[in-house]
């Protein structure tokens, strides 16, 4: 243990684990040990033999003394078979004082046995987090030594506070590794690297992040490990797959440096965008035990885009796609969902709704006699089209998508068990400008991986037709909502910035229009609460991120 070395064989691990399945993290932790048999020491993300985020699950004591007992058991496999030491995170259990909550602990395991834990100072409290209601803070930190190197481990949020890094500095820590659980957002990446390097330039310690990746209910993890030094980027993994990032840790003059590993370009805007749909989507199907999935495809803007993530998260062989028209369907409509399909080479069927709409039609003409139609004949439609889909759900085993975008779940512009029914909605935190941007970058793109055929797969007409709902005639979505390039730019202000209403008419807009705006938006909280779950690729996210009561009388 105190042999001094002048250098080391470092790997951080990229892993995809799941909440709740220990037995299936465990396997994956071994899986990376296995093939990494010449280095010193492996590195696995925050919390990666329960799964993150545990929520509430880590206040079961059981949940966590499974945990522990997961922990003694990889402990012991480093000393059954050769390879690198280990370090691993689990929920470990505090002090028998009436408080349920355990420690989010760094372990280093290796020969057999435990060899020094590490517990998380700092718990995040904001956006997606809640860690102070489900663990414990640990007080004080410490370094944990390992082959000539003092090391300094920062559990996720404690990166982002100098003073747990100047706490490990002081101690003596040669090196700062930092266990990450940390969800993807657009700007995620300038953000952690600012930190990283804040805290490298401060302490003068090289420093190695280490993030999961994979989909866990609404969150996406990443993954994007990387390496900094000096105030400089060193070594990057790829993003959104497992991945074992490699480095060599050399002491030269009498300090440890971090030297020179891969260095993976990631992708921005669009293309980031889009990879993280399509893995949240993947991982949420998956994970939840189903193949396959059944979506309305109406040759709208909307559910063409599902349709090419299911596509790419899990192959057109797994895609079914169901026309529903109506006596309003347009043949454009008809023609285009076909191609759309085509494109994509998936399953089409076709499910004529105007017998149902009749009957309901026929069941209900006494007690609408002498009432005009009006929006309740069109939400009746679009509920008969989610009652048909679930139908095809339940009886084939797919998992239904849904196709709402964020700007129409932010107005309510959607129909309650219509067509907001289903199992996911991998648009929810999409605003509908950046539906189109997806679209076009789809078609002149595509991810690696992707299960998707090569060139476009979105018919050029479903892009720049104007959007419709097609529930009455000649019907166009901004008959109901501003354009959307206005409408999303005062969504944005509203629900990611929280300003004020007359901040955003400061920025162009009429002041009327962002009152009405805003009183839409707080009237479809209550659609929001019984929304399917989608995946996070904002700051704000309707659910985690922004909770709002469902009344809520407050006006500016």
């Amino acid at each position: 243990m105190d042999t001094m070395v002048e250098r080391l064989h470092f790997v951080l691990a990229q892993l995809n684990q799941t909440v709740g399945d220990l037995p299936g993290n465990a396997e994956t932790i071994l899986r990376a040990r296995r093939a990494q048999p010449d280095a010193d020491l492996l590195i696995c993300p925050e919390l990666c033999i329960s799964g993150y985020p545990p929520e509430d699950l880590s206040l079961r004591p059981a949940y966590v003394a499974a945990c522990e007992a997961t922990l003694e058991e990889l402990a012991k496999a480093t000393g059954d078979e050769p390879g690198p030491w280990v370090i691993v995170g689990t929920p470990m259990a505090s002090e028998d004082d009436g408080d349920p909550r355990p420690y989010n602990a760094a372990v280093l395991i290796g020969d057999g046995k435990v060899q020094g834990i590490t517990r998380k100072v700092c718990l995040p409290n904001y956006g997606p987090f809640d860690e102070p209601r489900t663990f414990r803070p640990a007080t004080d930190v410490d370094v944990i030594p390992f082959r000539g190197v003092n090391l300094g481990l920062m559990v996720c949020e404690d990166m982002w506070f100098p003073e747990v890094a100047d706490g490990l500095h002081k101690a003596g820590a040669d090196v700062l590794i930092v266990p990450h659980g940390s969800p993807f957002r657009r700007t995620v990446h300038e953000e952690r690297m600012a930190q990283a390097k804040a805290r490298t330039l401060e302490t003068g310690l090289p420093l190695m992040f280490v993030n999961q990746c994979g989909g866990q209910d609404e969150l996406i993890f990443d993954g994007g490990c990387f390496v900094a030094d000096k105030g400089e980027l060193v070594g990057a993994s790829p993003l959104f797959e497992e991945h074992s990032l490699a480095l060599e840790l050399t002491k030269v003059d009498g300090a440890w440096r971090a030297g020179p590993t891969s260095l993976t370009a990631w992708p921005t805007e669009d293309a980031l965008i889009y990879q993280a749909l399509v893995t949240g989507t993947r991982d949420y199907i998956r994970k939840s035990g189903f193949k396959d999935v059944v979506l309305g495809l109406s040759g709208g803007i909307d559910s063409a885009l599902v349709a090419a993530i299911a596509v790419d998260a899990l192959g057109p062989e797994h895609v079914h796609c169901v026309r529903l028209p109506s006596r309003y369907t347009s043949e454009g409509s008809m023609v285009d969902a076909e191609a759309c399909a085509t494109a994509l080479g998936v399953r089409l069927d076709t499910v004529e709704i105007e017998p149902a709409v009749g009957a309901f039609d026929g069941m209900l003409e006494g007690i609408f006699d002498g009432r005009a139609p009006d929006v309740t004949e069109e939400n009746l439609q679009s509920r008969i089209r989610g009652t048909a889909l679930m139908a095809i759900s339940n009886k084939l085993g797919s998992m239904m998508l849904t196709t709402g975008n964020k700007s129409e779940m932010a107005c309510g512009y959607a129909t309650l068990y219509g067509d907001m029914n289903g199992g996911f909605n991998p648009l929810k935190d999409v605003y509908k400008t950046r539906v189109f941007s997806l679209c076009r970058w789809r078609n002149g793109a595509k991810p690696d991986p992707a299960l998707g055929p090569d060139g476009a797969v979105i018919p050029e007409v479903i892009i720049t037709k104007p959007p419709s709902a097609e529930l009455r005639e000649d019907q166009k979505d901004e008959d109901s909502l501003p354009p959307y390039d206005v409408l999303d730019d005062i969504l944005h202000g509203l629900v990611e910035e929280e300003l004020s209403v007359d901040a955003i008419a400061e920025r162009g807009h009429d002041i009327t229009l962002v009152r009405r705006v805003q009183t839409m938006l707080y009237r479809a909280e209550y659609k929001r609460k019984q929304s399917a779950p989608g995946p996070k690729v904002s700051r704000r996210y309707f659910g985690r991120d922004r909770r709002y009561p469902i009344v809520n009388r407050f006006k500016e």
